[in-house]
């Protein structure tokens, strides 16, 4: 028997960008509003998930979007980033990483496994690139997310500065190596 979930790779297409503007303005306003300015909140969803920039996201060439269904509707999505420099140190030798830098389910499916099935393929996807690691920017006030990525093997590498609408806040930068 088949399950009801599937992850494919998202098509290059105004559909899919309108369903990723929505899901991510959804998803990352449901997850982050109650802890943030409502006016900073109203700023980076306008400045982040127009079904334009959303396009534009999914033409570029080192850009990959999984997109995550149950029976067919879309409730998450994973927008990976192949070539990544998140947390690369300078004068070191550079190493191949791929980059989560979203990965968004719907509230309703949170702790359903879908976000480690969307993980697992992220994962995947690098191995498959022939990455030497997976790194990724989380908020450090984000535990959930934070404890999540642990159990996958992620360890600290870092941190760098988020811009969510006026506020500069802090994102822990972490590494799983491959």
């Amino acid at each position: 028997m088949s399950s009801p979930l599937t992850i494919t790779v998202a098509k290059r297409t105004a559909e899919a960008a309108a369903q990723l503007a929505s899901l991510g303005r959804q998803t990352f306003h449901d997850t982050f509003a109650a802890a943030n300015d409502p006016a900073d909140m109203a700023s980076y969803l306008d400045a982040t998930f127009s079904q334009e920039l959303q396009l534009a996201e999914l033409n570029e060439p080192d850009t990959v979007f999984l997109l995550a269904r149950m029976q067919q509707q879309l409730v998450g999505y994973a927008k990976l980033r192949l070539h990544s420099t998140l947390g690369q140190v300078e004068g070191k030798v550079p190493e191949e990483r791929l980059e989560i830098e979203r990965l968004y389910v719907l509230e309703d499916w949170t702790g359903t496994g879908l976000g480690a099935a969307l993980m697992r393929r992220a994962i995947e996807e690098a191995r498959e690139q022939k990455c030497r690691a997976v790194v990724l920017g989380v908020w450090e006030k984000n535990d959930r997310a934070l404890e999540f990525y642990r159990r996958f093997g992620f360890k600290a590498a870092g941190q760098h500065e988020f811009l969510l609408g006026n506020d500069v806040q802090n994102d822990l930068i972490l590494r799983k190596g491959l």
